[in-house]
């Protein structure tokens, strides 16, 4: 379930499925895609989006119950970049965890406060899984390649405080913060901020598909590797991964 809920001329969006920590399922993916087609019908009445997920988390993951190579991940893509796409700056208020799916949604948005405890990663690698290369590039452009490379290759997690000191996250807080900000952002002049961000969307974009790459990501997502992955999360025990 997504809230969606207008705050003067910022957007809030939250998440809520507070039941399974904000988990990402399809149905999620659909409502934040008719919300930012929302944001781009209001015009200048939106200035700002905040997106959130209900305690206790932001998002801890994609929902393994439904994910699949296919329309989930073709959607999921679509969400993702769609964030991008909005005319208005989008702040991500994180307090919890921040996994996989999570992480994507906090790196596809422009700005990030969080709490100084939050968990954030992508332990795609545990789950025999592989994300796509535009979340390695937008993982690499927000967290730098050393920080790209802890997260993806031996699925490290890192704090809002650790992120915080590395530039990843732009201001430490909760919520109470993140509504100040945000508020502060909708006051400036709107086709400035939009020009910038354009800029600024263009300037982080390749337009390069990388083919070995995109085999690759089809193959594990093939693999028997992704099966026993996603298995062995959902019977809550250690994966054994054999390279197949």
């Amino acid at each position: 379930m997504l809230r969606s809920e207008r705050d003067g001329q910022v957007h809030v969006l939250t998440i809520d499925r507070a039941e399974r920590r904000n988990a990402i399922d399809h149905v999620t993916i659909l409502e934040l895609l008719d919300a930012q087609d929302s944001i781009r019908a209001a015009g200048s009445d939106v200035r700002a989006v905040v997106l959130t997920g209900a305690p206790p988390a932001f998002s801890a993951g994609a929902d393994l119950t439904g994910v699949e190579q296919g329309v989930f991940a073709t959607d999921l893509s679509r969400m993702l970049r769609g964030f991008g796409r909005l005319p208005v700056p989008v702040i991500a208020s994180i307090d919890g965890p921040a996994l996989g799916a999570g992480m994507q949604l906090a790196v596809a948005v422009d700005l990030r406060v969080a709490t100084a405890d939050s968990v954030l990663g992508i332990p795609a690698a545990k789950l025999g899984l592989a994300v796509d290369h535009w979340t390695i590039r937008r993982v690499i452009a927000e967290l730098t390649m050393p920080g790209a490379r802890s997260m993806l290759l031996v699925a490290e997690t890192l704090t809002g405080d650790e992120l915080h000191r590395a530039g990843a996250v732009h201001r430490l807080g909760g919520r109470q913060i993140n509504k100040n900000k945000t508020h502060r952002i909708a006051q400036l002049a709107h086709m400035k901020l939009g020009t910038h961000r354009l800029g600024l969307e263009s300037a982080a974009a390749s337009l390069a598909v990388d083919e070995e790459f995109e085999r690759a990501f089809a193959a594990t997502w093939a693999s028997d590797e992704q099966g026993e992955g996603k298995a062995a999360f959902l019977e809550k025990r250690r994966p054994e991964f054999r390279g197949t």
